[in-house]
């Protein structure tokens, strides 16, 4: 009788999670988002030294630090979205015995997204775009030595998943954003949205 019940209730359950997949096949239109999480500078101290013009040697890099992010997208059909965006990639910094340089980091710029539903509301992403960004180095390293600023533009892409229920969107992502050579940043964040 026991293991009737539990064959019979994911039959009861599922017009509730098929449900949410239909209106998330149907939705379509403008949405916005809020997030955070976790960002580490992938480069070598080296490499994030010669990306500063920071001189001589004896310095590391305390490569990691908060995330936070906003975006606004528009979503055409359930497989293809475009999607502005600013990061505040937080503030690695570049430490030589009591001096430390804040390399305060951040971007904005536009993604073109691909995306594919899958049951209960979820859907699989993948994205590419272009972000504009600065590197804004403050403090000095001893010595009187002054670090360079940086921006440019460069590409940004990622990947990640997202549940759709009715407005509201929760995400989880991954996004690289190769600024330099010498100077890339991955994010690990969450977010949560809702579309009009």
């Amino acid at each position: 009788m026991k293991i009737n019940t539990w064959l019979a209730l994911p039959l009861a359950l599922s017009p509730m999670l098929l449900a949410p997949a239909a209106q998330a096949a149907n939705a379509d239109g403008l949405y916005v988002g809020i997030g955070g999480g976790y960002g580490k500078v992938t480069s070598s101290d080296s490499d994030v030294g010669h990306f500063t013009g920071a001189s001589g040697g004896g310095y590391h890099v305390d490569d990691d630090d908060s995330v936070y992010k906003a975006f606004v997208g528009y979503e055409y059909n359930p497989y293809f979205a475009t999607e502005a965006f600013y990061a505040d990639l937080g503030k690695p910094n570049i430490i030589r015995g009591g001096n430390v340089v804040d390399l305060k980091t951040r971007a904005y710029g536009l993604n073109l997204i691909g995306k594919y539903p899958l049951p209960a509301g979820f859907e699989v992403f993948a994205k590419a775009g272009m972000a504009k960004w600065n590197v804004d180095a403050r403090g000095d390293l001893g010595a009187g030595s002054n670090l360079d600023d940086n921006d440019g533009i460069d590409p940004v892409y990622g990947a990640g998943i997202q549940y759709h229920y009715q407005h509201l969107l929760l995400r989880t992502e991954y996004e690289r954003y190769d600024f330099d050579s010498d100077y890339k940043v991955d994010a690990y964040t969450a977010s949560v949205g809702w579309q009009f």
